[in-house]
């Protein structure tokens, strides 16, 4: 099914705002729902590409959640996933079925997850622990607050609670202030009305100055005396340097030294990490690891058709592409404070040029959209090319240090 069917991903948040876990699905074809086979299809596709044999899962401390149908319960394909990162999602309707409900109870035994859809809080029972750890709570009309009161005053303390469609700032402060753990959706891309921090913060203003000089190929000696302004950010530096996934072998305690070992290219795709990370501008967690995400996958599927000399502009395009709701400011503002190359800054403006199309697919893969089969046919990459890069993106930011 990965090679016709194109993967959304939905992250799941906490009160904070912080990313817990993705929802992960097919894109709905119109008027097609998913097919019992196609929701196998994807737990089996999604535990080959995110579950390493050497190096485990792939996704750390992140859950997955995914739909799933009585008849899948005991596929191979499932006990190819870690138990304690997998949350299967089920209609409330399926557990009235003994032989169904006998097996969700030996997959949370295991400790597998079980989210259940479609189900009144208040009639489910009060065995409900027993068969779920999340129940999806699906707000209707438009006083979400009183609704969100009401389920959680029938909360029962061993089950969490997901709410969807929370569409509204303001409704995800009365949910999350009402007691609901979890929330799913996109509210993370609509900017939220307030008074934000606008532009660059200092330690912002320092790592965008390091950026231009790794650009000029400034001298080592002039970088490492700017970064010495900076105890934190050369902090960071010899603690990304000397982390084990960097594999130097030896401690790196000299500022010159990491950035002799880390070279110019790796230095400003650092730098750019850390240029969306350091926002104070009161955004939210998920934004900046969807910006992080979105900069990988745009890079993974700029891989497909162009040359591998233009990776660190397609991450660049990805990353900034979210860099105005970052630092407050429009993105006319941000391009006027950052000197980009003009193929990045077509892309980030226009969606065109080279850059443009690998980005505006990257964006639609977070979006359960139409476009995403038109783009990827634009640019010849095939589905089932998309969403590996999208898993792999996916990993590649679980595992990314700054």
């Amino acid at each position: 099914m990965h090679e016709s069917n194109f993967i959304v991903r939905e992250p799941l948040l906490d009160p904070k705002q912080r990313v817990i876990g993705y929802e992960l699905s097919w894109q709905h074809h119109e008027g097609q729902p998913v097919t019992d086979e196609e929701l196998e299809a994807l737990i089996g596709f999604v535990a080959e590409n995110v579950n390493d044999d050497e190096h485990g899962w792939l996704l750390k401390d992140k859950v997955l959640f995914l739909d799933a149908v009585p008849n899948m319960l005991s596929t191979d394909a499932l006990f190819a996933m870690p138990p304690e990162r997998t949350v299967l999602t089920m209609k409330a309707s399926d557990l009235a079925d003994p032989d169904t409900l006998a097996a969700v109870q030996g997959l949370r035994a295991g400790g597998v997850g079980i989210s259940v859809r479609d189900g009144d809080l208040a009639h489910l029972g009060k065995n409900l622990g027993m068969s779920a750890s999340y129940i999806e709570v699906r707000f209707s009309g438009a006083d979400v607050a009183a609704q969100a009161r009401t389920y959680a005053a029938a909360k029962q303390s061993s089950v969490r609670m997901v709410g969807r469609p929370v569409t509204t700032w303001a409704d995800f402060d009365a949910c999350a202030a009402l007691g609901l753990d979890a929330f799913v959706g996109k509210l993370h891309l609509t900017p939220r009305a307030g008074t934000p921090v606008k532009g660059m913060n200092p330690a912002q203003t320092i790592i965008l100055q390091l950026m231009q000089m790794v650009q000029k190929n400034e001298d080592i000696p002039k970088i490492e005396s700017v970064l010495k302004r900076d105890p934190a950010l050369s902090y960071k530096l010899l603690r990304f340097i000397n982390s084990a996934g960097f594999g130097v072998g030896r401690e790196i305690q000299s500022l010159r030294q990491a950035i002799t070992m880390l070279g110019y290219s790796p230095m400003y795709r650092w730098l750019t990490l850390l240029l969306a990370t350091a926002s104070t501008s009161g955004y939210s967690p998920v934004l900046m690891e969807t910006a992080v995400v979105r900069g990988r996958l745009t890079e993974l599927l700029g891989n497909k058709g162009l040359p591998r000399s233009e990776s660190e502009n397609l991450f660049m395009t990805g990353m900034f592409s979210l860099l105005d709701r970052l630092l407050g400011l429009s993105m006319k503002e941000v391009l006027e404070t950052i000197q980009l190359p003009d193929e990045v800054v077509r892309a980030l403006l226009t969606r065109g040029g080279a850059y443009g199309p690998y980005l505006a697919l990257a964006e639609a893969c977070e979006l359960n959209s139409q476009l995403v089969a038109s783009l990827a046919k634009s640019i010849n990459i095939l589905p089932v090319d998309v969403n590996k890069a999208h898993l792999s993106a996916l990993a590649w930011a679980q595992n990314v240090s700054t």
